[in-house]
């Protein structure tokens, strides 16, 4: 991988900064597969850290112990810090070639298997990915074949553009005589993974982006950067999650929260994670809380409404705090859970960093706000014009990315300028370091002269009608340059009873959106956020037939 040098940085990156609190950078001096092996000593060999629904619980020396014949069998089918291509669930089987690929220096880029074939080529391409690993089994459950046999044409059959290798065959392929190696190469694990020479700042996994605004970029996180941002959350916790919790983990994997959060920081830091293969399983993902007897549970506002209305009376009673992110979590959502006695603690992140920045904690939770930074990372708000509560966030930290990908320039790196991530989000931060988002900064709509955050009318909508989704999007107006419309889920939706409550409770007219447009589904992501790209262009679609 060459890297592309950065442009220098302005003169004013240097000012207007937060200081991030305290953080030991030392503590991210090291690999992932050597923070697994320190985990494992530290916490014991015996103790039970994975699970998934076949209910087969992984001990952190087996989760050593399989990572090690993974990694064996894969090794010679690619070269140290090769991109291989990673499609699986999240599932134990993505755990264990996860560890098992970074134990032998090889890099994992993980793809979106809902990201449709166009997307999954040009990730394929970007990252310069000639290997593929995956599953049969998954492949048919998810009714995937099709595309990754596309997906791995080439000019002929002796020539496929990418080599498809699955699990099933690795593991038909492992003899005792290769798990009585793997057992002697488990003591000394450390040795055989430094022979590779991977340091810190190497690049760990890469992530690829959406889509939805081009064509993905791959995001290069270093094994600092995911080591950093798994003990950043543990210590930012201060004691509201411990070695004695279960984690309950339905986020893909290709999804940094889900990795990260969902996976990383319960390993390294002596917690049980217990995965799950997709989060639209709402009826089965309840039931399965309730038999792990999970105490925290990772999601998003979409699933976790799915989750609680298809719950059975105590399926969901030993969660103690649900922490949400990838989108803004509705009034509603928070009374559906109330019910249960959980807490929903709203985060903030973004996959270039790795992804958290940000999280309410018990006892120090504001609704409406997604907490505070966490430690060692540092923020500068960036004016907007028309926007006098807040301004575009900037960050640095440990936890931010190495750089891009970009499509058309495989295997270029391009570094971030002096480390700094422009999230392109709208916050403010209040005086006691509470971080409130704004919204995207794509997501404002200049009406009438003013700025209009899209977010703040969907929490608007959602007084109005808690029981339904809602998107606002903005689409052009010959007259007045832009109007708003809303995409909605409720069947019965009358613009007459918005202006009514927007006068009541006096929000400007220039709030309510102009068309309404209702649909039975608001399109979302595989991650759980709502796809605003394809929901803009449905309204297109539906607003000339009105």
């Amino acid at each position: 991988m060459t890297v592309e040098a950065a442009e220098k940085p302005s003169e004013e990156l240097a000012a207007g900064w937060r200081d991030a609190s305290p953080f030991d950078l030392a503590s991210t001096r090291t690999t992932l597969f050597e923070a697994l092996l320190s985990a494992a000593r530290r916490h014991g060999r015996k103790k039970i850290v994975l699970e998934d629904p076949d209910r087969m619980p992984l001990t952190y020396g087996r989760l050593v112990l399989a990572s090690l014949l993974i990694g064996k069998k894969l090794a010679p089918m690619t070269r140290v810090k090769e991109n291989v291509g990673v499609l699986l669930p999240g599932v134990q089987g993505m755990a264990v070639t996860l560890f098992g690929l970074t134990a032998y220096g090889r890099v994992p880029a993980i793809l979106n298997f809902t990201a449709g074939l166009k997307n999954l080529r040009s990730a394929v391409a970007t990252g310069q990915i000639s290997v593929l690993v995956t599953s049969r089994r998954f492949l048919e459950a998810a009714r995937l074949d099709s595309v990754v046999s596309d997906l791995a044409a080439g000019p002929s059959e002796s020539e496929p553009a990418l080599r498809v290798i699955y699990l099933e065959d690795i593991r038909k392929g492992i003899t005792s005589w290769d798990k009585a190696k793997a057992v002697a190469a488990a003591a000394m694990a450390r040795r055989i993974h430094r022979r590779h020479r991977i340091k810190p700042d190497d690049a760990a996994v890469v992530l690829f982006t959406s889509g939805t605004e081009g064509a993905p970029k791959g995001v290069v996180l270093s094994h600092a950067n995911l080591i950093a941002n798994a003990r950043q959350i543990y210590q930012h916790a201060g004691g509201a999650i411990t070695p004695a919790d279960t984690l309950f983990n339905p986020l893909p994997l290709f999804h940094s929260f889900g990795l990260t959060a969902g996976l990383l920081m319960p390993i390294l830091n002596g917690i049980k994670a217990v995965l799950y293969p997709s989060p639209l399983h709402y009826r089965e993902i309840p039931k399965l809380i309730r038999a792990t007897q999970a105490t925290f549970l990772l999601a998003t506002d979409t699933f976790l409404q799915g989750y609680a209305r298809a719950a059975s009376p105590g399926d969901l009673d030993s969660v103690r705090n649900v922490v949400a992110g990838a989108e803004r979590v509705k009034e509603e959502t928070r009374r559906l859970w109330a019910s249960t006695g959980a807490v929903i603690l709203e985060g903030y992140g973004a996959t270039e960093c790795a992804p958290v920045l940000a999280c309410n904690l018990p006892g120090d939770n504001r609704p409406g706000c997604v907490g505070r930074l966490l430690p060692g990372v540092r923020a500068r708000l960036e004016p907007v014009p028309g926007i006098s509560d807040g301004g575009q966030l900037l960050v640095s930290g440990p936890n931010v990315m190495a750089g891009y990908l970009l499509d058309g320039q495989p295997g270029v790196l391009h570094p971030l300028v002096d480390g700094v991530h422009n999230t392109g989000d709208i916050v403010s931060i209040d005086e006691d370091g509470f971080v409130t988002i704004k919204g995207r900064a794509k997501r404002f709509a200049k009406l009438g002269g003013e700025m209009v955050s899209l977010a703040a009318v969907e929490t608007m909508l959602s007084e109005v009608w808690p029981g339904a989704n809602h998107v606002v999007v903005n689409l052009p107006d010959p007259r007045k340059g832009e109007q708003l419309v809303l995409v909605t889920e409720k069947p019965d939706a009358d613009r007459g009873e918005l202006m009514a409550h927007a006068k009541a409770q006096g929000f400007p007219e220039l709030w309510v959106p102009r068309v309404v447009l209702v649909v039975s589904t608001i399109p979302v992501l595989g991650s759980g956020k709502i796809d605003y790209v394809a929901t803009a262009e449905l309204a297109r679609q539906m607003r000339p037939l009105l």
